[in-house]
């Protein structure tokens, strides 16, 4: 991540949005502006890129979990355990992508804090992008800048 991103939180031109999609019962379009609705976390990390060392960073923004649990996944009550069958894709604007399980973000289980941010060092992002932010990873690479897609599938239920 490079300090662009900050002057990008800030130029002119459209609201970036990203689309919650999958095995959602609620699947949505969100801003930057309707993740403030969700109880705000700041996180000061610390990451290693692997073309610029290691970077300090503060982010501020709602939990994964708390957003896309609000968009209803579709766990299967009749199915013990169901949740821990879901993962969760991230792509961003650069073409970037991550995947995280459910149970890694799941209080019951990893309970990692991971944030979809809606400010990077104090600057918001409005026109940016969200950011995934994992400030439990020592390495930045599954830090996705603008979000513009998250989906949670469930598709590993054949496997039972």
């Amino acid at each position: 991540m490079s300090q662009s991103l900050a002057d990008a939180g800030t130029a002119v031109g459209p609201v970036a949005e990203l689309v919650l999609d999958g095995d959602l019962g609620r699947p949505a379009r969100l801003t930057v502006s309707d993740l403030l609705v969700w109880p705000q976390h700041r996180a000061q990390v610390a990451f290693e890129c692997a073309t610029s060392g290691v970077q300090h960073h503060r982010f501020t923004g709602p939990l994964l979990h708390d957003v896309l649990n609000d968009a209803g996944p579709v766990f299967d009550p009749a199915r013990r355990k169901d949740r821990l069958r879901f993962v969760i894709a991230v792509r961003g604007a650069d073409g970037h992508h991550a995947v995280l399980s459910w149970a890694e973000i799941d209080p019951d289980f990893g309970r990692a804090p991971v944030l979809l941010a809606v400010t990077f060092d104090d600057t918001p992002l409005d026109r940016a992008g969200s950011q995934l932010v994992l400030p439990q990873d020592r390495c930045g690479a599954r830090y996705i800048s603008g979000i513009q897609a998250i989906r949670v599938d469930g598709g590993y239920a054949a496997w039972t």
